[in-house]
C-alpha cells in the first residue's frame, strides 16, 4: 500500500517537493488556496522555475499527483508538510498563512499521521503555535496519537547545481517518535537528512542561514559605497580577499537583497528576540537599513551619472538590465529593482526593461518590457545592469550603449560605471 502525502502550498518550496514525492511513490495531493495556480498545474503548466511541465505532466500521468483547493483530497494523509508563506505585516511575524493551513488540515489528522512544518518562522511556531490547532482541530494529541516536527525549507530557486534532492535537510521532531517518522519520510525524498534535537534548533538554524547572508550582504553593500567615495575599485578589493583559502567567505554588492526570504526571515529572528528578551537584534537592524536603501543608493549614483554628461534623470531613456531578485531566475516580486523603477518614475525618467525570464503579468506599472539589442541600447541615456542574468550578451551591451551603470560588476569599458 502505498503512502499519502499532502503538500499544502505549491510555490516554490511546495511544488519541488511534491514532485520529488511522487517520484518516490508517494501518492500525493497538492493544495493550494490558489485556484489559478491549481488549474495551471492540473494542466501541466508549471509556474515555478525548477519545476518544467515534462517533469510536471510526467507526474500527472502517473496518476500520483493531483492538485486541489480542497483539503477534502488530502484525507487519508500520511504525511502532510505545509509549505505556506510567512510574510510580514508592520514588521511582525504574519502567521495567518499557518494559522489557515493548520486549522484546515486539523480535522484530518488521524492516529498515526504525520504533520511538518517548513515554512520559516521564529523559534517556537510549530510547538506554541501550530501544534494547539492541530490537536484543537483533530481531537488528538500530540505526540501521543500523532506526530509533528519542523524541517526548514532550503529551495535556491533557479540553481542548477543544489536542489531539493541533494542539498541535506535539517529534521526535528516534538519527541523523538515524532523525529525518527519526520525523518523517515524525508529519507525517501533527499539524499542527506540531518536530525537536529529539537524543533526550536531546527526554526532558528533557518533563520540563522539567511541572517548570515543578509548581514554579510549589508557589509559588502556599505563597504561599496564608502569604496567608491574614497576612490578604491571595490571589485578589486573582493576578488583579491576571495584568494584567502580560509577564514573569507566571498559576498558581492548589489542594488539590495529581494525574494522571499532574505528580507523578511531575518526580521522573524529581531522580532523574536525583542518580545522574549526585550533586547534590539542590532546586527540585523543595522543590515536592515543598509540593504533598504541600496535602491535609493543606485538611482543617487546614476542621476549623478547622468548629470555629470549634462542630462537630467527626468525625460532620460533609462533601459534596466534584469528585473528579478536573484541571477538566472524570473522572479521580479520583493526584488530591489522594483524599488528602482519607482523611485525613477518619480523622477520622471522613461524606464524600459529588458528581463526574458520574467513573466508580463509582474512588471511594475508603467515600465514597457523590450528585447536586448542594439536600437534600443543605442538610445539609452542609461543602461543598468541590475541582475545579471547569464543570458544577457554583455559583449554587445558594453559595445552599444552609450553609458552602462553596472551594480553587478558584469561589464568593462569606458563606458562603464560600476557600483
Amino acid at each position: 500500500m502505498r503512502s499519502k502525502l499532502a503538500v499544502v502550498g505549491q510555490g516554490y518550496v511546495g511544488l519541488p517537493l511534491a514532485m520529488s514525492a511522487v517520484k518516490a511513490g508517494f501518492d500525493v495531493v497538492g493544495i493550494d488556496v490558489d485556484s489559478w495556480r491549481v488549474k495551471r498545474l492540473n494542466a501541466a503548466e508549471s509556474y515555478v522555475e525548477d519545476i518544467d511541465g515534462d517533469r510536471l505532466d510526467e507526474a500527472l500521468r502517473s496518476g500520483r499527483y493531483l492538485a486541489s483547493t480542497d483539503y477534502a483530497d488530502a484525507e487519508g494523509f500520511d504525511v502532510c508538510v505545509i509549505t505556506v508563506p510567512t510574510p510580514l505585516n508592520e514588521g511582525a511575524p504574519d502567521l495567518r498563512h499557518i494559522g489557515a493551513a493548520g486549522r484546515s488540515i486539523a480535522p484530518l489528522v488521524r492516529p498515526g499521521s504525520t504533520v511538518v512544518l517548513e515554512s520559516t518562522t521564529y523559534p517556537g511556531t510549530t510547538e506554541e503555535y501550530l501544534l494547539p490547532l492541530l490537536e484543537e482541530g483533530s481531537g488528538l494529541c500530540a505526540p501521543r496519537d500523532f506526530f509533528l516536527g519542523y524541517s526548514p525549507e532550503r529551495i535556491d530557486p533557479g540553481n542548477p547545481r543544489w536542489r531539493l534532492e541533494n542539498t541535506p535537510k535539517v529534521v526535528s521532531g516534538l519527541d523523538a517518535l515524532s523525529l525518527n517518522s519526520v525523518e523517515a519520510f524525508y529519507r525517501h525524498v533527499v539524499a542527506d537528512v540531518v536530525p537536529v534535537s529539537s524543533l526550536q534548533v531546527a526554526e532558528l538554524c533557518k533563520l540563522l542561514e539567511n541572517t548570515f547572508r543578509h548581514i554579510n550582504i549589508a557589509l559588502v553593500n556599505e563597504l561599496a559605497v564608502f569604496a567608491q567615495q574614497l576612490g578604491i575599485d571595490v571589485w578589486e578589493a573582493i576578488d583579491a580577499a576571495s584568494t584567502k583559502p580560509f577564514g573569507f567567505m566571498r559576498f558581492t554588492p548589489g542594488p539590495g537583497v529581494g525574494g522571499h526570504c532574505l528580507p523578511i526571515d531575518p526580521s522573524y529572528l529581531s522580532w523574536k528576540v525583542k518580545r522574549s528578551l526585550g533586547h534590539n537584534f542590532r546586527f540585523v537592524e543595522l543590515a536592515n537599513d543598509i540593504n533598504n536603501h541600496m535602491p535609493d543608493h543606485v538611482v543617487h549614483r546614476l542621476a549623478l551619472a547622468l548629470n555629470q554628461r549634462r542630462k537630467p534623470v527626468n525625460g532620460s531613456r533609462v533601459v534596466l538590465l534584469g528585473l528579478a531578485y536573484k541571477k538566472n531566475s524570473g522572479d521580479c516580486r520583493e526584488s530591489p529593482a522594483i524599488e528602482v523603477v519607482r523611485s525613477l518614475r518619480k523622477l520622471g525618467a522613461d524606464v524600459r526593461a529588458v528581463d526574458p525570464l520574467v513573466d508580463g503579468y509582474q512588471l511594475p506599472v508603467g515600465v514597457e518590457l523590450v528585447e536586448l539589442c542594439r536600437r534600443e541600447l543605442s538610445a539609452a541615456d542609461a543602461v543598468v545592469v541590475l541582475t545579471d542574468h547569464d543570458c544577457f550578451d554583455y559583449r554587445l551591451v558594453e559595445e552599444a550603449s552609450p553609458f552602462v551603470f553596472d551594480t553587478r560588476n558584469r561589464c568593462r569599458g569606458g563606458n562603464v560605471e560600476r557600483l
